[in-house]
């Protein structure tokens, strides 16, 4: 008979200061912030039993979409010992990340960067899941039950802990469209998530005919991956997408100044109609494909060309997947419909690979204990303030505990929510408020661009922001 799990307590239930759900990078960029701060008792939790970051998309040369500068700390505090560059430091690689000269690093390379840091930073506890965060009314507080999990992911311990803020960063999950939800449950065929692909590789590379369908980055990494080890002349590749176009990234500089705080304030202040119509708008700012990823692809066709013929292979864009089934026991039948003609077709395949991209994960596991405290908007989606607190009753706001999200509030702050180069802000802006301190002065400007024509929103401070003078406009100078 297997023994019950025990159950644990915090130091005779003191209470936390914070509690994170998840180590993500977003919340690894907080703990790291938090670190320095000698005063916040801080934990993190994490079920799974280590760091890891979409380890089947870490394909050679994949680079990250944004520059290194945009690691966990440095556009909030460059001077960290959690940096980028202090992590080439400590592994004697300054020098040759200087001559390689190379502003985008390898995700490969990111991902170790944040293993280095998961590794060495107190407060994380890897191997925990919480089950679920409840408002102690009697005491004011946040109770979070936790599991201790096993090698083999099973509960070893129960344990218990209170706080007076809670710090959600459990991230996203792959998205399967329902067409296609029974192929990846069974076994056989492979039909597999992109975030599965290295793992799957040697059995895609041996399949007859592969499908992959996904029109953003790392469908285009997917195909020229398959493509670039797959024999000239026979590479029986389809990629298939839902936009019209193999769209490239909006990379121009000041396209780029939508992920700056700037417009995620800008974006917070406007009407939630006009908010999710941008979103779905927006896509080409970070659904679209590299413009080195398009060129890379592009010459290895074009390099397949030289002694004549063209390569077995279609890129097929504004198709959609209506329909998808087992075919024999060997293939899938895909029944697409090209939205622009109005025309319908059937493509068998022996592996499809779905580069479908990612969803929030659903937050009402782990906060359903506190639901009828939660305020939602018309699509019944968390209200989140300008300082990514969600928004409760005032039973719990007014004792001064707070619940934060991040990489969770797309809804209300806009494209920059997912973008690693706003983790070190976002973070800062909690723990600025958190701590009702500024232990990480933020920029009161960084965009050029001026968004709107009503004045600057406010700047989420912990302290009252300095009062500017405004500009003399030249027709009324004197």
């Amino acid at each position: 008979m297997s023994t019950p799990p025990q159950h644990e307590e915090h130091e005779g239930d003191a209470p936390r200061d914070l509690v994170g759900v998840g180590i993500g990078p977003a919340n690894l960029s907080l703990a790291a912030l938090a670190h320095p701060l000698a005063e916040l008792d801080a934990v993190f939790y994490e079920q799974r039993p280590g760091f890891d970051w979409h380890p089947g998309l870490l394909i050679d040369g994949a680079t990250v979409q944004v520059p290194f500068l945009a690691d966990l700390v440095s556009l909030a505090d460059p001077v960290s010992p959690w940096s980028f560059l202090n992590y080439l430091r400590t592994r004697d690689r300054l020098f040759p990340f200087y001559f390689a000269e190379r502003f985008h690093i390898q995700r490969a390379e990111y991902d170790a960067y944040c293993r280095w840091v998961a590794e060495n930073l107190p407060g994380l506890r890897f191997g925990h899941q919480v089950d679920s965060v409840r408002w102690n009314p009697e005491r004011d507080l946040f109770e979070v039950d936790v599991s201790e999990l096993d090698g083999d992911g099973e509960v070893a311990a129960l344990g218990r802990t209170y706080a007076r803020n809670i710090v959600l960063g459990v991230g996203t999950e792959p998205y399967v469209p329902e067409p296609l939800k029974p192929l990846v449950e069974a076994a056989g065929v492979p039909v597999i998530h992109a975030t599965d692909y290295l793992g799957e590789r040697d059995r895609l590379l041996a399949a007859g005919h592969v499908t992959v369908i996904g029109a953003g980055q790392s469908g285009a990494e997917v195909f020229l991956d398959l493509l670039r080890h797959r024999p000239t002349g026979q590479e029986r590749l389809h990629w298939l997408g839902r936009t019209e176009a193999f769209a490239p990234m909006e990379y121009s500089k000041l396209g780029l100044e939508h992920f700056t705080p700037d417009y995620t304030r800008y974006f917070h202040a406007l009407a939630e109609p006009t908010r999710d119509r941008l979103v779905a708008a927006q896509w080409q700012l970070h659904k679209g494909i590299g413009a080195d990823t398009i060129a890379a692809i592009h010459d290895e066709l074009y390099r397949r060309t030289l002694d004549g013929g063209w390569p077995d292979a279609t890129l097929t864009p504004g198709v959609h997947v209506r329909t998808a089934g087992r075919l024999a026991t060997t293939k899938v039948e895909l029944h697409l419909e090209h939205i622009e003609q109005g025309t319908r077709s059937r493509l068998t395949t022996d592996a499809v690979v779905l580069a479908t991209g990612y969803r929030e994960r659903p937050l009402d596991r782990v906060l359903a204990g506190l639901d009828p405290y939660m305020r939602r908007d018309s699509r019944e989606r968390p209200r989140v303030d300008e300082r990514f607190r969600m928004i409760l009753d005032p039973s719990i706001t007014a004792s001064g505990c707070h619940v934060y999200v991040q990489n969770a509030e797309l809804h209300t702050h806009g494209v920059g929510a997912p973008d690693l180069g706003l983790a070190a802000w976002r973070s800062a802006t909690i723990l600025n408020t958190l701590t009702d301190k500024e232990p990480y002065p933020l920029p009161g400007r960084t965009a050029f661009t001026t968004f709107g024509l009503e004045p600057r929103p406010r700047i989420p401070s912990a302290r009252q922001e300095k009062t500017l003078t405004p500009l003399t406009p030249l027709a009324d100078a004197r």
